[in-house]
């Protein structure tokens, strides 16, 4: 389950690799933070996503949201007690937590990242003292695109990203699943497709992808007009 990952780029950086002139003076960034952690009942967390907006020709717009869908789940010492949690990764998108989403093409987004992590299978801590990961990018994409989720909520909106079988690059290292990442020609289709057309691109990615043990730097991505 991938559950830390970064973007590191600034607001217009993003928007450009959307194939998008973005509305965004070039020297803003957003978000502050460069790593995105799961929200948490106590803590609220957030990261950037791209969506369309509903203004007049619906362009697309990047917002901040809470990462982490809420839901309820029994207690394992007293079933009876729901307790919340907040779920970042869809899995079964036929599901009734996902499948109004993934329905609505107006509930489907985009999630930027330059670098996203697996918990490394050997533990231990890693070079930020925090518990050691495996780090993957994508080298011919500086930005990449999760497949997003989004929906209201009753602390505001919320996002998710869909996941799928491993490819044989992220396999070894987390051999249950991996995130839904879009090439560049297909984010339209998840925008503004049907939900079969939509389904159609969750699959393991069959792109170049690197991978490190290293924290990756705080450095901004940049791409010029």
């Amino acid at each position: 389950m991938c559950n830390r990952y970064r973007i590191s780029a600034k607001q217009a950086a993003v928007m450009r690799a959307c194939g998008f002139e973005p509305p965004y003076a070039p020297d803003e960034v957003f978000p502050p933070a460069r790593e995105i952690f799961p929200t948490g009942k106590k803590t609220a967390r957030h990261g950037p996503i791209v969506r369309r907006s509903t203004a007049g020709n619906r362009p697309l717009e990047m917002v901040l949201l809470e990462w982490g869908f809420p839901t309820k789940v029994p207690s394992k010492r007293n079933p009876e007690i729901k307790l919340d949690k907040y779920v970042t990764n869809a899995r079964n998108l036929s599901s009734t937590m996902w499948k109004p989403s993934i329905a609505s093409a107006e509930r489907r987004c985009i999630v930027p990242f330059t670098w996203f992590a697996e918990p490394h299978p050997e533990g231990g801590v890693g070079d930020d003292s925090k518990p050691r990961q495996m780090w993957f990018a994508l080298p011919d994409q500086p930005i990449g695109f999760f497949a997003g989720l989004w929906r209201p909520t009753e602390r505001g909106e919320a996002y998710a990203f869909a996941t799928t079988n491993p490819n044989e690059f992220v396999k070894p290292w987390h051999p249950k699943a991996m995130p839904v990442i879009l090439r560049p020609c297909d984010l339209l289709q998840w925008l503004d497709g049907s939900a079969a057309e939509a389904l159609e691109l969750v699959r393991p990615y069959d792109g170049e992808m690197v991978r490190q043990v290293e924290t990756p730097s705080d450095d901004l991505i940049e791409i010029d007009a």
